[in-house]
């Protein structure tokens, strides 16, 4: 067993890759399952949260609380300099209603699920970014109704319900971070504790791959049904992550965070709560039908992204480190 863990640590990424392609073929050969695998969708993310918060040691998420420096840079970043960028890609899309709720619902809001678990896999500082997790979640509740006020107009607001943002709080942070600090209670006592440890962090990896194979093969069809309309969407997903990747490096670079806060800070800015916003954008009225596939897009292009970035936002980390402790000529 443990060779066998060995070697799907090693190949995260093939493997990830697989999953994305496993989900949009099973998705777009049997579209009837979509309802399934999308009922699915919260309950695999709970277990991959568990697993990735039974991952962090509770008590360095109290540590990272108190790192003003970090959380700032956080909560900068994510709702003065995102929201800016967001207004200028929105306004490509202003002609279509459904198009530009769903672009402002999925890109004002950070994620706070399983950014956690790409910040971890590219070498992050998850505690930190942890500890952030309730601030983002209060702050887009309070700032995305005036955000959607200013950038779509009062009679858009008026359409939005926030109590699914409540639901997936509870269910995607509180519940899998409580049951991970009962666990490692019972570890600090018990080997039956240490035992539950072990088995979620042996399937993490496959956890992410069902992960990925559920939400693609729930979404993929219903995409694949209003390509010609999304496809307005992709240059503005894909600038978004690009401009993202460059607001979190430069962010942390002017708080002169340490390399695992940068990392953290710049996957915080690019990944977007999709998976959060998803309800509230699936309970529009049918004339905006398309905002929630606009949600699914951006969680299609994002995925896809991140299974990159967890490559290259190290290797973009190291090499401004590299240059920032090059002697001045």
């Amino acid at each position: 067993m443990n060779r066998i863990v060995t070697w799907w640590d090693a190949h995260q990424i093939p493997l990830y890759l697989a999953a994305i392609a496993a989900g949009t073929t099973l998705g777009l050969a049997s579209p009837r399952l979509s309802p399934t695998l999308e009922l699915s969708i919260e309950p695999v993310l709970m277990l991959l949260l568990f697993a990735t918060f039974l991952a962090v040691p509770l008590i360095e998420v109290g540590h990272a609380f108190r790192d003003v420096r970090f959380l700032g840079t956080v909560l900068v970043a994510n709702f003065a300099v995102v929201p800016a960028l967001v207004w200028g890609l929105s306004r490509f899309v202003a002609d279509d209603q459904g198009l530009l709720l769903g672009v402002l619902l999925v890109l004002l809001t950070p994620c706070i699920d399983y950014v956690i678990v790409f910040t971890g896999l590219a070498g992050g500082a998850q505690a930190r970014l942890l500890a952030a997790a309730p601030l983002l979640m209060l702050l887009q509740i309070l700032l995305l109704p005036l955000y959607l006020f200013v950038f779509a107009g009062r009679e858009v607001v008026a359409v939005i319900d926030v109590a699914p943002f409540a639901e997936a709080f509870l269910l995607l942070i509180v519940v899998p971070l409580g049951a991970a600090a009962a666990v490692q209670a019972l570890a600090r006592r018990y080997r039956a504790g240490n035992v539950i440890e072990e088995v979620m962090a042996a399937a993490m990896v496959p956890l992410m791959m069902l992960t990925l194979v559920t939400v693609i093969g729930s979404q993929i069809a219903a995409v694949g049904s209003q390509i010609g309309t999304l496809a307005r969407l992709l240059p503005l997903y894909i600038g978004f992550v690009i401009a993202a990747v460059f607001i979190g490096l430069i962010s942390s670079r002017v708080a002169s965070l340490d390399v695992p806060s940068t990392r953290a800070v710049t996957f915080s800015v690019v990944t977007r709560n999709s998976l959060v916003v998803l309800p509230l954008a699936l309970a529009l009225p049918e004339t905006l039908a398309i905002a929630p596939l606009a949600v699914v897009t951006q969680t299609l292009v994002e995925l896809i992204a991140m299974v990159i970035l967890v490559r290259l936002v190290p290797v973009i980390v190291r090499s401004a480190t590299d240059l920032d402790r090059r002697p001045a000529m």
